[in-house]
């Protein structure tokens, strides 16, 4: 009894050092599954990575706005006839555009009324002209210095006779390759005061980064939220 328990425990354990005694059979469909499951993964990733590119390919919008500011209809009732004081806006928002250039943090903030708000397109939210030049000094010496801003205008619309507001697209770009229309990345709100001594100031400003792809799937799955404009 003995030796025959002793040789059905030998027999057991040589059963156990043997990787391709008995086990080996369980072993491949668990290897079949994780083969497959990969193939899987790496097929979805591949469906998803092209599904994503076609969506941001046909995210193209049609209402790119307009170049030169000065050429803008002014809207609201009576706007028509405010062609100087268009004049006078576009002539706030060139120098935007020119004091950015220039790197010039003072300049671009005595632009804004004192008590202005600007708000970014990743949510920094500042408040008055000191908060906006002190954070513009930043930029314009650090990640985006030597860069350039460049936009197109899809409306200027006075509320009153000395307040309006310009939309329009826009974005920054470094060296001699402006961005087309098509490539602006930014929806931007900029709402305008005459203040006590005649000159039109900045008073409040907002900037949205459009998100193409989550677009392109709203108007696919709800067409009514597609704006007019895109239609």
């Amino acid at each position: 009894m003995t030796s025959t328990t002793t040789g059905r425990i030998s027999v057991s354990r040589h059963a156990a050092d043997d990787p391709g005694h008995e086990r080996s059979p369980a072993r491949r469909p668990r290897r079949r599954l994780k083969r497959a499951l990969g193939i899987s993964a790496v097929a979805l990733a591949a469906v998803g990575g092209g599904g994503y590119l076609w969506l941001d390919a046909t995210s193209d919008v049609h209402n790119l706005g307009t170049a030169e500011c000065t050429s803008v209809i002014p809207t609201a009732a009576g706007a028509e006839t405010r062609t100087g004081d268009r004049d006078a806006v576009c002539g706030v928002m060139t120098s935007l555009t020119d004091t950015w250039g220039r790197g010039d943090a003072e300049g671009y903030g005595a632009l804004f009324t004192k008590d202005a708000t600007y708000t970014t397109f990743v949510g920094s939210h500042y408040e008055g002209r000191a908060d906006i030049v002190n954070s513009h000094k930043a930029l314009l010496s650090g990640f985006l210095e030597d860069s350039k801003l460049a936009g197109t205008y899809l409306g200027i619309r006075f509320l009153s006779a000395d307040t309006v507001v310009v939309t329009g697209r826009g974005d920054t770009y470094t060296g001699t390759d402006k961005p087309e229309a098509s490539e602006l990345s930014k929806l931007q709100t900029t709402t305008l005061v005459r203040e006590a001594d005649g000159q039109w100031r900045i008073a409040a400003f907002h900037n949205t980064q459009r998100q193409s792809v989550m677009e392109r799937i709203s108007f696919i799955l709800s067409p009514d939220t597609k704006p007019k404009a895109e239609k």
